[in-house]
């Protein structure tokens, strides 16, 4: 059994990463489908609709038949003062009417007389109406009606909570790339001073080349040796952070291993991966919003409530009525003259706890109302935001783009003119100390780009399907 849980858990991280080389590739399309797949946040947004179900369950057990018996019996000193048996079947319904089937048996020497029955015992049936408070809302009707917006609401916060740790495990993804980019710029340059310090230091034992020359070499060196040493500590504490987002079946991390790197073409899946390649500003509708849905739901339940606290202004008035027989079986024994039945009345004089109960109820609603205009707003003008610095972003990143490749031509340039003696070494560091800068600049630009993007994926709160 072990053997074959290790095969699993190795066939699952196996297909998470793709080979290149000595090198992983951690996809990102598959990276956020492991995440929602296996995060315990998502599987916790999840279980919230369970929960819906659960709760609509329950109220929906307020219309279940019910079966009731009673029964009652004192002897003492031989004597049986009294047996009562009184069994009855009630059918709740949607309105304020339950209907009702019974048997009572009782005997007994000291026998209360109202409790004198036949002694084969006497059927009822009947029925038993709310006439004001209660008919067209009760304690019943409410709370099931509050069950199903629950429920609705529920999965629309659902969507959110799985919008929001995807959005959460998409900036880790990006600020895990922006490092290791960080990380080869330096790599690549320290690379580029090594060939030049030895090529200076042999052109020194030479004679053709300053003494002093080595050591602005040696210093250049030194300080990209020391810059990627720092870019290797920040790509090690992202690790940790995407390792947080990474789960297997059972509730079990994964920890990136140090051969495992991001996917340098990710920018031509984020779209398709987040869902917002086809989402123009023009085609953004509130409606379809989870946490409009959301806010929409609580509003109804709420209102619920409020419709349900007004009742409680009627007065409470029951009607009965049974019709008693010996003979069941027989339809012509049930008559109109031979029944029991009653009338119940309450009324509370200043109904001081009821209108505060309603005034309260009342004042819900309107808060809700007040937060759901608010978040209204303020989703589309973060989306509208959103959308104008995608559309900026496009001009920065061509500029940067032109930016990087002048400076390295300034830098080739600067290094075939120190070939020939026509050039210094400071002006060399000085061209690459400036490309370097601006191919620094040039991820975090492409970063602040990607986690644009991701901001837009959670203003929509969108929940992909295709994950």
């Amino acid at each position: 059994m072990k053997k074959c849980v290790l095969y699993s858990l190795f066939f699952l991280v196996t297909s998470l990463f793709s080979q290149q080389g000595d090198s992983t590739i951690l996809n990102f399309k598959e990276y956020l489908g492991y995440v929602k797949k296996y995060h315990p946040i998502a599987k916790q947004a999840e279980l919230n609709i369970s929960i819906g179900q659960a709760k609509l369950m329950k109220a929906r057990g307020g219309f279940d038949p019910k079966l009731e018996v009673d029964y009652d019996r004192k002897k003492f000193k031989g004597l049986e003062y009294y047996d009562l048996l009184n069994a009855t079947f009630k059918i709740p319904t949607w309105y304020g009417v339950e209907f009702k089937a019974g048997f009572e048996q009782n005997d007994g020497d000291f026998l209360n007389p109202q409790n004198s029955v036949p002694q084969e015992g006497l059927f009822n049936a009947g029925v038993t109406v709310s006439v004001a408070q209660g008919l067209f809302i009760n304690n019943r009707m409410a709370t099931l009606r509050k069950a199903k917006f629950f429920r609705e609401q529920k999965k629309a916060d659902r969507d959110l909570q799985v919008n929001e740790i995807l959005y959460k495990a998409s900036l880790a993804y990006f600020d895990w790339l922006k490092a290791y980019n960080e990380k080869e710029i330096y790599l690549n340059f320290l690379d580029n001073a090594k060939i030049r310090f030895t090529g200076i230091k042999k052109s020194a034992l030479a004679g053709d080349k300053a003494a002093i020359d080595t050591v602005e070499a040696k210093i250049a060196l030194q300080n990209r040796m020391l810059s990627l040493e720092q870019a290797k500590v920040k790509l090690i504490k992202q690790s940790l952070v995407l390792s947080n987002f990474l789960w297997l079946e059972g509730n079990i991390p994964i920890e990136l291993k140090p051969n495992v790197i991001p996917d340098s073409n990710v920018e031509e899946d984020i779209d398709s991966t987040l869902g917002i390649i086809d989402k123009p500003l023009d085609s953004f509708s509130l409606k379809e919003h989870p946490k409009m849905k959301s806010l929409y739901y609580k509003i109804e339940g709420l209102e619920v409530d409020r419709k349900l606290k007004a009742n409680k202004l009627l007065p409470k008035i029951d009607l009965e009525y049974n019709f008693l027989t010996e003979t069941p079986e027989l339809s012509r024994s049930f008559n109109t003259s031979e029944y029991k039945g009653g009338i119940t009345f309450r009324f509370p004089l200043f109904l001081r706890k009821e209108r505060g109960a309603l005034k309260l109820a009342k004042y819900k609603v309107q808060d809700a109302r007040f937060t759901r205009e608010t978040t209204e707003l303020n989703i589309k003008n973060k989306v509208m935001t959103i959308f104008a610095e995608l559309e900026s972003f496009k001009t920065q990143n061509q500029l940067i783009k032109d930016i990087v490749n002048n400076y390295s031509t300034l830098l080739v340039a600067e290094e075939r003119k120190f070939s020939f003696g026509e050039s210094s070494l400071f002006l060399i560091n000085s061209r690459e100390r400036s490309l370097i800068d601006t191919r620094l600049k040039a991820n975090k630009l492409q970063n602040d780009f990607f986690k644009t993007k991701a901001k837009l994926f959670n203003s929509l709160a969108l929940n992909p399907e295709i994950l």
